[in-house]
Parts: C-alpha cells; sequence; structure tokens
C-alpha cells in the first residue's frame, strides 16, 4: 500500500468525523483515511459537507461529494447553513457558521479532522501577523487541539499543498475547484495568490519557517499556562467570575495574561491589545457606583461586587409586559431568555378566575416577600438576594391581575403564597 503522508500518531481514536467540501486537501485526507480504516477496520469513518449557499454551484458539489463517499463507502451528512452578518466579513461568517454544524454534528466519542496543510498553516501565521497578534495567535494551528468536548485533528498540516496535489494525481482522485478560491479580494486568497509566491521563490523553505515560529510561540504560550495556572485558579470563582483583588497589585503584562486567559477559558473571542485596556480602564477601574459594560461579541464583559464577569449580552425588558392566557402551558419568553412554566406541586397559590396572568421584568411600590419582615422596593431586594444589574430587568416576574406574586428562581411575596391549597412552581428555563 502506498505510505501514507497524513500523521498516524494522531489517530489514536476508532471515531473519526472528516470536514469533507470536497476540493483537493479534503479530497486528499478522506482517501488516506480510508485507506487506514483498510488497515483498520475497527475504524468508524463519517463525512460532513457544508452547504454554504454562497456559490451557484454549492448543489453539484454535493452532489459530487454524495457520489465519491458512496464510492469509498463513507457515510455522509450534509448541512446547510445560513450565515449571519456580524460586520466580520463572510470569510468570518462562513468559517462560524461551519465550525457550528462540525460541533452539532458529532458524535459522542468521535473526533473531527479537518484538511489543513502546511501552506494553510504559512497564511494563518500572516494573518495573525497582520492583525497585531500576540504569541498565542502566532501560534496559528495546532496538529490537536480541543474542540467540542472532544478533540480536532489535522493530520495533514506538516504536509504541502504541492505534496497533495502529487498524491491527488498519483490516485486519479477528482476534486472540485471553489472559484471563490481565485477572488483576492479575501485576505488569505489575496497571500495565497499574490504574497506567498513571492516568498517561497526567494525564500523556499519559507511556509516551513513559518511553522517553526508558530510552533516556538505556542510553547512559548503552553509555559505562560503552566506558570500562571495557580494564579488563574485562585482569582477564578466557582461561578467562573475574576477576582480584582489580586489583579491590583500585580503588573501590567501579568494582569494582561490572566485576563487573556481567563476570557479563553470561558471561549470568548481574543480581544485586541486596546480591547483588554479598555476592560481595565473601563470597566475593572469604574467609579465604585457605576454599572460598567464592555461589549466583546455577543457577551458583556460586567463588574459585579469587586468581579469581572462574562455574560450574554441581552437587552433590558423592563418594559415589556408578556400576557400568559394559558398558564398551564409553557411560555416561551423575549430576547432568548429561555422558557417559563407552572407546574404542579409548588408554594404558590394559583390564579383565581378573574386574575390575568402576565409575566413582567419591573414591579413597582413595596414588596413583601417571604423571609423578610416588612416592605421593601424591588431594587433594594435585588440587591439583598445578590442579583447582579444585567439580570435585574431580564428575570421573569410573575403577576395576576396587577400583584406580583413571584420572581423565577428569586423570592416569592406573601400574597403569592399558597394557603390551604395545591400551590404550583414557576420554573425558568433560561
Amino acid at each position: 500500500m502506498t505510505t501514507l503522508t497524513l500523521n498516524t500518531s494522531l489517530l489514536n481514536t476508532n471515531a473519526i468525523l472528516v470536514a469533507f467540501s470536497g476540493g483537493l486537501d479534503s479530497t486528499v485526507l478522506l482517501h488516506q483515511l480510508v485507506l487506514w480504516r483498510i488497515q483498520h477496520p475497527e475504524v468508524s469513518l463519517r463525512a460532513i459537507h457544508i452547504h454554504h449557499g454562497l456559490s451557484p454551484h454549492a448543489n453539484s458539489w454535493v452532489q459530487h461529494c454524495e457520489t465519491v463517499c458512496a464510492q469509498w463507502q463513507v457515510p455522509l451528512v450534509v448541512e446547510r447553513v445560513h450565515l449571519q452578518d456580524d460586520g466580520l466579513g463572510i470569510e468570518a461568517q462562513a468559517r462560524r457558521a461551519r465550525y457550528q454544524a462540525f460541533a452539532q454534528t458529532l458524535l459522542p466519542g468521535e473526533v473531527l479532522m479537518t484538511a489543513q496543510h502546511l501552506d494553510d498553516q504559512c497564511e494563518t501565521f500572516l494573518l495573525a501577523l497582520k492583525r497585531g497578534s500576540g504569541p498565542a495567535g502566532l501560534s496559528a494551528m495546532g496538529e490537536s487541539s480541543p474542540f467540542s468536548g472532544t478533540q480536532l485533528i489535522r493530520p495533514l498540516l506538516m504536509q504541502t499543498r504541492d505534496a497533495l496535489e502529487q498524491w491527488a494525481r498519483r490516485h486519479e482522485l477528482r476534486w472540485i475547484e471553489d472559484e471563490s478560491n481565485q477572488d483576492d479580494a479575501y485576505d488569505r486568497n489575496f497571500l495565497r495568490l499574490r504574497i506567498i509566491p513571492h516568498l517561497q521563490q526567494r525564500w523556499p523553505h519559507f511556509a516551513q519557517a513559518t511553522a517553526r515560529s508558530a510552533a516556538l510561540c505556542a510553547e512559548q504560550e503552553s509555559l505562560l499556562d503552566e506558570l500562571l495556572a495557580s494564579d488563574l485558579a485562585n482569582c477564578v470563582t466557582a461561578q467562573g467570575a475574576l477576582l480584582l483583588g489580586p489583579l491590583m497589585t500585580m503588573s501590567t503584562a501579568r494582569r494582561a495574561a490572566l485576563l487573556r486567559r481567563w476570557l479563553a477559558g470561558l471561549n470568548a473571542p481574543m480581544p485586541s491589545r486596546d480591547a483588554l485596556e479598555r476592560i481595565w480602564q473601563e470597566v475593572a477601574l469604574a467609579r465604585e457606583d457605576a454599572s460598567p459594560c464592555f461589549r466583546l461579541g455577543e457577551y458583556d464583559v460586567r463588574r459585579y461586587q469587586s468581579q469581572l464577569w462574562w455574560v450574554k449580552s441581552v437587552n433590558g425588558q423592563s418594559e415589556s409586559v408578556i400576557p400568559w392566557s394559558c398558564w398551564q402551558t409553557p411560555l416561551t419568553l423575549p430576547a432568548g431568555l429561555g422558557e417559563i412554566q407552572l407546574i404542579a406541586t409548588g408554594e404558590l397559590r394559583r390564579p383565581h378566575v378573574d386574575e390575568a396572568v402576565s409575566i413582567r421584568f419591573k414591579a413597582p411600590g413595596l414588596l413583601h416577600i417571604v423571609g423578610r419582615n416588612g416592605g421593601r422596593k424591588l431594587k433594594k431586594i435585588w440587591q439583598e438576594q445578590g442579583i447582579p444589574p444585567w439580570r435585574r430587568d431580564t428575570t421573569p416576574l410573575l403577576f395576576y391581575g396587577d400583584t406580583l406574586i413571584a420572581a423565577a428562581g428569586v423570592f416569592v411575596t406573601h400574597e403569592g403564597l399558597a394557603k390551604g391549597e395545591e400551590g404550583v412552581s414557576l420554573v425558568w428555563r433560561a
């Protein structure tokens, strides 16, 4: 059998999902894995093709991939994705949609394999350099990295594009050519078509050199992870918030490294150096009576009780009133806040026939809650219960008529208690 060029030392699992575009790189990867499966019949091999809907040829690409997978007896999953315009550009949107589909398709115990190679690594390094990335960004891609609770493996990362093409022609493989690969309006294509050929003409081993630099940056980041692991553990709470006290006495460089690692642990998009400084100055060091917020992607960095919190961005709902005419069935809340339901057995009384049930997010006047003497305004109750500011106008309040009955998961009012009757519970699936 022809010697495989993929790094078989990475193949330590029997369940593999291959990202299969039908192009040269992924065709070679799938072909070599099919040959690997002949040697190891216990291997379970599946492929996934992403239909982005960007090319007029997308449907024919699906047919091509179906034909190839049928010939090689590889089960194929085809996922059609819809891109969301987030201002980051088509490339970033397509990549995000692609990897979301990969994550949703992976089966328990399965690893994801992609066909990036040495030339891709060089492009990734140069793109990171263009962005002004530090060692973490310049580490580019690893042969194996964590992904969606499993591993993302790139077994062709040490192979050049020329080597893959030689394999494909030797084995008479057929692949598709994406016409967008010739559009140098895309940054990666610009590097591939216009820049890297000149660099490699001058320095034939330029791709290998950038791969070594990326590996050295990765080693430095790994060492920093080890050296800062204890500091990070001492700063992160059980809820995942970051204690500000210990950071106040640290050097700027050490503090920034810890902030990056805290965010990385939350799978947050990595902030630029300027954004990291703004998080510290505008959020961590904001005046004590402020409720500072820094938007990062779809999430916010917030400060509460001398801690930094990473929370999903949600618009406040203080003016929303949601009728719940059929309170016996679950109610979907706005702004992605989840679902709320009244279920049998609990301490809440049931609504009277003449009481309209609704969900609101603010309550006026003095409130009398179970476990506290006297009346309090809702703001004071939120403070006493330790509810952070960003949850105070997004926590569902159950009303019967104009009477507040309960705040989901937080408190029950005296007016809401069941007395001598079978009660219900308010369940919020956020």
